[in-house]
């Protein structure tokens, strides 16, 4: 390793604070007859009380985190109060991985978060790399993290003679060592049955949501831009307690799509295009032309994952498209910070919730109640 050149993407991080001794449990107080009191009605276990102090001083639960989201990452860790666990990511001259881990994991719960953005092949490997690096260092958990799961929209045959990508990496995931996995958005929640490890499968509607709840936008319509996406819209619909339109669209090949038909009444109604993944936006200024030709007055649009592939920036920049709201499940590109109708709201919060309530073994469905 010395011998080789090598450039650092992630250096390491300064190390924690020494645990404090804990203090003794205190005695349950008595009631009149000598027996101990009931608890409060309503009140929760100690198990179920949520960001408890203590949880800074676990040295049984560490995050870590790959190349592709660490200022995601460390919103997580400020969140949750705890710091990012110490690791050393580097690549060789040629492009192979080396990573090492410069703390004691050993019996340790770990989350490790790496989004399988762009590049993803290489996120991917980093990924895995990460993993079995924590299996031989003898972790007592490892939870992969993936705020975007790449390669999930090749899920089925819907070709003769192609891949099923989506199983292929949750099988890969399986076999490197991980024990459980947190995805976000998945392209088609069917996918969580290819794993053979649980899932936990957050949803980014909860932030999405409230952002347009609290702008109140008057006569509001949510569109599925495709009837894959449909039960994605109406779950957006009935929150915001809003009507549903669906966009019948034919796709022609990969990343080309012609839109048909608008399917519900849009005419003189504000749309909220509703999706997981914006990768070209040819999809998405095709569905704001479609619905704007039908009467719309004013067309926004929001999805979980930001891919931003080619020419998207561009397209959303010249689109009539009044706004575009996105999480950081992925890095925005450089030039998507430019364009102001394009705005980023913060995943940290509710995925920092789900890994606590992971580690504390609680229930991470009421997250969305």
């Amino acid at each position: 390793m010395s011998n080789q050149d090598t450039t650092a993407v992630l250096s390491p991080i300064s190390g924690q604070a020494e645990e404090p001794e804990q203090d003794p449990q205190p005695a349950p107080k008595l009631s009149a007859d000598g027996l101990p009191k009931a608890a409060p009605e309503g009140a929760k276990p100690a198990a179920e009380r949520k960001r408890s102090p203590r949880l800074s001083e676990d040295k049984r639960f560490k995050i870590f985190c790959g190349s592709s989201n660490r200022a995601l990452t460390e919103e997580i860790c400020k969140f949750v109060g705890v710091p990012l666990g110490e690791a050393k990511l580097q690549r060789f001259a040629d492009g192979e991985v080396y990573f090492q881990l410069l703390e004691n994991v050993r019996g340790v719960d770990v989350f490790l978060v790496q989004p399988t953005c762009r590049p993803v092949d290489e996120h991917l490997m980093e990924l895995l790399i990460m993993i079995d690096a924590l299996k031989r260092a003898s972790a007592g958990r490892i939870t992969a993290v993936m705020p975007y799961y790449g390669y999930a929209r090749q899920d089925r045959k819907d070709r003769p003679r192609v891949a099923i990508t989506a199983k292929l990496i949750a099988d890969l995931l399986s076999t490197a060592g991980a024990n459980r996995a947190l995805l976000v958005d998945l392209h088609a929640a069917q996918i969580q049955g290819f794993f053979n490890i649980p899932v936990d499968h957050m949803f980014a509607s909860p932030v999405l949501v409230g952002y347009f709840r609290d702008l109140n936008l008057p006569d509001l319509t949510v569109v599925s831009p495709d009837a894959g996406g449909v039960e994605r819209a109406r779950h957006v619909a009935k929150k915001l307690e809003v009507p549903l339109a669906i966009v019948d669209k034919r796709r022609t090949d990969v990343n080309v799509a012609e839109v048909m038909n608008v399917i519900g009444d849009v005419e003189g109604r504000t749309c909220l295009i509703v999706d997981d993944i914006i990768d070209t936006a040819g999809t998405l200024v095709g569905t704001v032309e479609a619905l704007l030709a039908q009467g719309a007055k004013k067309v926004y649009a929001c999805a979980s994952h930001p891919v931003l592939s080619g020419p998207a920036v561009e397209r959303i920049a010249a689109s009539r498209l009044e706004e575009l709201v996105v999480t950081n499940t992925i890095p925005l590109r450089g030039d998507a910070l430019l364009v102001p109708k394009i705005k980023v709201l913060s995943i940290a919060g509710l995925l920092g919730r789900a890994i606590e309530s992971i580690h504390m073994e609680t229930s991470v469905s009421t997250l969305f109640n």
